[in-house]
């Protein structure tokens, strides 16, 4: 059975979740702030958070950091009044796979926990790994490296470097790249893939990859940049 936390600061929206989510047969957790989902966490990790923005003692955005320091692989689907296009951007940059404003429908919710469990279920264990020039990539296991310098990335990050690196060259559009993704994923925006790709070039910035492994082509997508 799948674990699902809800962390939240709203009483009367942690119990109907609770509810809602425990009777599609999931086992479920509450916490009311950050710092006790945290705290829980280092003995118990779910398989999927539903992340509130606004909460006293650790908000969202700041566990969300603390829990991709640790674990990259997670998913997280952010809840919040806060549905202005900056705070999505900001919770998916963060490091959120996917980010719903409330009000919002209790089937809807339940509909967007399935569709990301299924990009963490989908992965294929026979899958070989990649090796493009430097890179080495284990779609298996999510993990993936440079020079034998790992770079962590989440599900959503993963299957969209995995898309432009089997295609050395080869311009993606957006919407190609957000089909191939998230199929049959209804409920998120094409626009997802920017803030994905944003993140993904910082963390190669950081182990040192070249600055040309993700080229932005104007007007038509990105491509994986690096000659082999």
């Amino acid at each position: 059975m799948k674990h699902i936390a809800i962390v939240d600061d709203e009483a009367t929206l942690r119990d109907n979740l609770s509810y809602a989510i425990n009777k599609e047969g999931y086992i479920v957790s509450a916490y009311c702030n950050g710092q006790d989902a945290w705290e829980a966490y280092q003995g118990n990790p779910p398989h999927l958070y539903l992340l509130d923005i606004l909460m006293p003692r650790l908000d969202g955005l700041e566990f969300c950091r603390l829990l991709r320091q640790a674990d990259s692989t997670t998913p997280i689907i952010f809840l919040s009044s806060r549905d202005q296009e900056l705070d999505k951007v900001l919770g998916l940059e963060t490091g959120g796979d996917d980010y719903i404003g409330k009000p919002f429908s209790v089937r809807e919710l339940l509909a967007r926990i399935r569709a990301v469990l299924r990009r963490v279920d989908g992965v294929d264990q026979r899958d070989p790994p990649i090796q493009v020039g430097a890179f080495t990539l284990i779609p298996a296991s999510y993990r993936a490296a440079w020079n034998g310098r790992e770079l962590v990335l989440t599900i959503s990050e993963f299957r969209i470097f995995s898309e432009l690196i089997r295609s050395p060259g080869a311009v993606r559009s957006r919407s190609a790249l957000f089909s191939s993704v998230f199929p049959n994923d209804k409920f998120m925006n094409e626009r997802a893939v920017d803030s994905h790709i944003k993140r993904i070039r910082k963390k190669l910035e950081s182990i040192g990859a070249p600055k040309n492994t993700i080229e932005a082509m104007y007007g038509m997508g990105y491509r994986f940049g690096i000659e082999v």
